[in-house]
């Protein structure tokens, strides 16, 4: 099995390709690890707080699979995926720390809803 990276909306995961489509430029992944947390707002107005509806953001889940644009997927260096709770974990810190030094609305938004995922997460 060869390991990609892959960009879903704002997150980055580690997996593996099911199937590719180059004529509608998609690829089928499936998720084994998460590198970077998804960003909560809304996606066409980063950084935003007055928008229709601010969403809350989870990581796409342990083996879920999720179409991607075949432009986003890229060679894995690594020679095997994280464990993926324990990579869920450091990506959703790594997403908090640095949402936490930023004093916007925005971040205390986002950290609101960061802290709900850390309890539906169980962690």
């Amino acid at each position: 099995m060869e390991l990609v990276k892959a960009k879903y909306k704002t997150g980055i995961y580690i997996g593996e390709l099911i199937d590719v489509q180059e004529e509608q430029n998609r690829a089928l992944f499936k998720v084994l690890a998460v590198e970077t947390h998804p960003k909560q707002g809304d996606l066409h107005n980063p950084k935003q707080v007055d928008v229709a509806y601010f969403h809350q953001r989870k990581a796409l889940a342990y083996l879920e699979k999720a179409w991607v644009p075949l432009t986003t997927v890229k060679s894995y260096e690594g020679t095997e995926a994280a464990d993926y709770e324990s990579s869920l974990r450091e990506a959703w810190q790594r997403a908090y720390d640095t949402v936490a030094q930023d004093d916007s609305e925005w971040a205390r938004k986002s950290l609101h809803l960061l802290d709900d995922l850390r309890h539906d997460y169980s962690f």
